[in-house]
């Protein structure tokens, strides 16, 4: 069964503990501005795939990553020193895409700026096709017919009889049924 309490917090110490021996330990001159993102840790505990970020262009970031492949026992070494947990858990490092597809995103945000400009500025000296407000709104004569048309109206079926009128019995019984409190 797993406890992925205990996978997040192992997670988590395993990204401080790579960020801080990259920072320390590791000094190849190939490994450039790298940032440890996240860090996902398997269930069973035995596999964690490290995230990071490269500053810089796509051969920094190629050279980065044969760094730390080639750190990678240092590092797992170190992950397992730090952490005692009774079984080390591998590292794979992947790159993250975090940055491109905010990259990305930032572009389609500006495009949309730009459209939603576009039709701005065309609606500045644009009219409307028809009247300002399509809806209808009654006309001062209007409003005092229908004030009359209401009170002249016949009321509702169940006002339209007096006190000693007789009502409708409902469904299934005779105006006149004998028994009913209605004659007496």
């Amino acid at each position: 069964m797993t406890d992925t309490a205990r996978a997040r917090k192992l997670a988590d110490r395993i990204r401080v503990v790579v960020a801080e021996t990259l920072d320390r330990r590791i000094k190849d001159p190939r490994l450039g501005f790298v940032t440890i993102t996240d860090t996902r840790v398997t269930g069973d505990l035995r596999e964690a795939t490290v995230f990071y970020t490269v500053f810089g262009d796509e051969t920094e970031r190629e050279a980065s990553a044969a760094a730390l492949e080639s750190a990678k026992g240092v590092l797992r070494s170190e992950v397992g020193r730090q952490t005692g947990v009774r079984y080390t858990p591998s590292l794979t490092f992947v790159l993250d895409a975090v940055p491109d597809t905010a990259r990305n995103i930032n572009d389609l945000l500006a495009k949309a700026r730009a459209a939603d400009e576009r039709v701005r500025s065309a609606a500045a000296g644009a009219s409307y096709a028809g009247e300002a407000d399509p809806y209808r709104s009654p006309a001062q004569g209007d409003e005092e017919t229908e004030d009359e048309d209401e009170a002249t109206a016949p009321a509702a079926a169940g006002d339209e009889a007096g006190p000693g009128a007789q009502r409708d019995p409902g469904p299934g019984r005779a105006p006149s049924d004998p028994g009913t409190d209605e004659d007496a």
